[in-house]
This record gives structure tokens, sequence and C-alpha cells, in this order.
């Protein structure tokens, strides 16, 4: 009895933690993830081939977006408002970049609000990412870097730890 309560209870958390690890049909990579724009313009279609309609275009060259899907050679992404739809791969790129979502948002020397300020980013800016710990990441945009709390950071999850 006891042995066949493990075995269901082993399946039941395979079964769950199968449904938390969800890998595309296409790359085996997890969805959803994080990525970025490649180019400076995007056509974001309804479906994904080129037949389908032009809905609009990302117009910003490293902005972070979401991929939800995957189908041949086209993503299904989404940006920090939730606007998307699908873009060819080859527009898309794996290095990772964050927006900034508070205003005058400090970016510190370390990852402690007690260390130096290094500098102010403003609302909007995109940031390459670094290493992440469980509340800040390490960013770098304009020159300047330092560490953000990932509360005000759109491009990470927050319980992703990244080295």
């Amino acid at each position: 009895m006891a042995a066949a309560i493990f075995s269901v209870s082993l399946v039941l958390s395979q079964g769950a933690r199968a449904e938390e690890e969800k890998r595309g049909a296409v790359t085996n990579l997890p969805v959803p993830r994080y990525v970025s724009m490649k180019t400076s313009e995007g056509n974001v279609r309804r479906g994904p081939s080129l037949t389908h309609r032009v809905d609009w275009v990302f117009k910003r060259r490293d902005m972070p977006l979401q991929i939800t899907a995957e189908y041949g050679h086209w993503r299904k992404v989404q940006d920090r408002e939730g606007a998307g739809g699908w873009v060819h791969y080859a527009l898309l790129s794996g290095a990772r970049t964050v927006l900034v979502e508070k205003d005058m948002m400090p970016v510190y020397d370390r990852p402690d609000t007690n260390s130096q300020i290094a500098a102010h980013f403003e609302l909007g800016v995109v940031a390459r990412l670094g290493s992440c710990t469980a509340d800040w990441c390490r960013i770098t945009a304009g020159g300047y870097r330092g560490w953000a709390l990932k509360s005000n950071l759109w491009g990470v999850d927050t319980d992703e730890i990244r080295d």
C-alpha cells in the first residue's frame, strides 16, 4: 500500500514538474523565455508565415521580448505591454536585455542599497543584462554599469538567477 502511494505521488510530482518546464516544439528551449530584437526594425505578423498580415513593426534594436510559442522559423513574442505577434527567428537574439520600469532608477556599485550610486537610469532605458541574484541584477547601459533591483526591470523573471 505504501509503495503504491509513493509511486502515485512520484508520478504526480513528475507531471507537475513537466508542466512547469514547458519546452518549445522547435528549439526545445524553455517557453516562455526572454530574448531581444537583433535588428532595429522587425515586422510583427498575425500568424507564423510571410502570408500573414503585418500588424505593426517593432522599431527598437535590443528591445527585450518574451517568446511564448514556436512554429517552424517563427516565434510568437510579446513586449512589456503584452503586445505582440509572430516574428521570424532571424530578427531575434539570445542576448539578454531588460527594460527599466522606474524613472530615475538608482544603479548601485554593489547589490546593496547602502552602496554608492553609480548612475540613475530613466524609465524606458534598455540595458544589457548580466548576472542576477534573487533580488538584484547587474546591468549596463550608456557606458554605465551597476546593480539594480530586479523588481524595477522587465525582461527577467522574479525567480531567475544568472551567473
